[in-house]
């Protein structure tokens, strides 16, 4: 599987990244003319070469009306003498670029992600949220930039590290803020991010937003067979270098993952309370619900009810296990697990269509007739399951 991994210790800045993935794709040239060919209203891209403490990497520049943004204008709500846009203009403007329906789709969520945020950091409704012209503008630039190449490199899977947010405090319009700022602090919400000895903001709304709409997970790195390195830089200058480096690669633990199993021991319950509870389990992502029977203390016969989860819906699903369930306490363990990879087709019959299921890998092949389809059809035509040819 095709891995992205994006590390972000220093941060997370739209330019950045976009300079960190200029470095993974055949020719960073063609797509500095294609940013600028795009129909963006005065907007001029420049990617250069650069150096931080002595780590070589891309720095992509963004001009507006030969403008380059600059960290006070980061925090989307201003109110200066220059032009605002409200996000029915940044749709309309990005409705309007020569690029693919995907990048446009991608980068109105991504915008409206940090709209979103600005929304509730300002108590405004998301129609009456206003952003700068030249940081709209850039943000534009940054996000469309970043889908530009998302579309390009066709990552299966993209991973990132906890975000260093910096510390300290930053400069907007509104007066002096904390870093993180509130807009980031909302769009990093439930991501993990930390924050050390760079009295700086290092992680940018723009930025955020980029990671938390591609990003499907947030952790260490991945076990990867590596291909290509890339970094991209910033502006400033620290003690480290300030940039972002993301990595290219197949994903070497592919055939495998990591999952949770919650248990509960239950003894009060009627057979039909505890089904409720596995369908309830099963209906809201869990990978599996089955019961055991077993004998608790003074051999009262029981049962315990188990769910198989993904490790991001473990508070969750072991929350509906406390509210469907009489017991007063969920076990966790967390296990890694072999997988094949799975696949699903109709096949059509002359008795209708067929949904086959299809599994792959560790030198196995196999495929299975989806039950509900074999049993719908054989209600249909009065043949038994045997009969119905897939």
């Amino acid at each position: 599987m095709k891995t992205l991994y994006i590390e972000c210790k220093m941060g997370a800045a739209g330019d950045m990244l976009m300079g960190a993935l200029t470095e993974l794709i055949p020719s960073k040239a063609d797509f500095v003319e294609k940013m600028n060919a795009i129909g963006m209203p005065g907007i001029e891209v420049m990617a250069e070469e650069t150096t931080k403490c002595g780590v070589k990497g891309t720095h992509v520049h963004v001009f507006v009306h030969g403008e380059e943004e600059g960290c006070e204008h980061e925090h989307g709500h201003h109110h200066h003498e220059h032009e605002h846009h409200s996000m029915a203009d940044i749709e309309n403007i990005i409705d309007g670029l020569k690029v693919s329906d995907k990048v446009k789709s991608d980068a109105k969520e991504i915008y409206k992600l940090i709209a979103a945020a600005e929304s509730d950091v300002h108590g405004l409704p998301v129609c009456d949220v206003h952003f700068h012209e030249v940081g709209a503008m850039d943000a534009i630039a940054d996000i469309v930039g970043n889908c530009m190449l998302m579309e390009e490199i066709g990552a299966e899977k993209i991973v990132a590290s906890p975000i260093n947010v910096g510390s300290g405090s930053v400069k907007c319009a509104h007066g002096i803020l904390p870093v993180p700022a509130p807009a980031t602090c909302e769009i990093l919400r439930g991501i993990p991010y930390y924050s050390n000895d760079i009295d700086s903001e290092l992680c940018t709304p723009t930025g955020a937003a980029i990671l938390r709409y591609f990003a499907e997970s947030f952790g260490p790195m991945p076990l990867l067979k590596m291909e290509k390195v890339g970094a991209g830089m910033g502006n400033k200058d620290f003690i480290r270098a300030n940039c972002i480096r993301v990595f290219m690669g197949e994903d070497a633990a592919a055939g495998r993952d990591t999952v949770c199993e919650l248990s509960a021991n239950l003894d009060d319950m009627t057979g039909e309370a505890i089904g409720f509870a596995a369908e309830t389990l099963l209906a809201e992502g869990a990978l599996d619900a089955y019961t055991t029977p077993i004998t608790m203390k003074k051999s009262r016969p029981a049962v315990m009810l188990s769910c198989i989860c993904k490790l991001e819906d473990a508070d969750r699903m072991a929350a509906l296990m406390l509210k469907h369930t009489t017991t007063a306490g969920v076990r966790k363990q967390v296990f890694e697990r072999y997988i094949l990879d799975r696949s699903e087709e109709v096949k059509h019959t002359p008795d209708g269509d067929i949904r086959v299921k299809k599994y792959s890998g560790c030198g196995v092949s196999r495929e299975k007739a989806e039950y509900d389809d074999l049993a719908r059809i054989a209600k249909e035509t009065g043949k038994s399951l045997e009969e119905i040819k897939w």
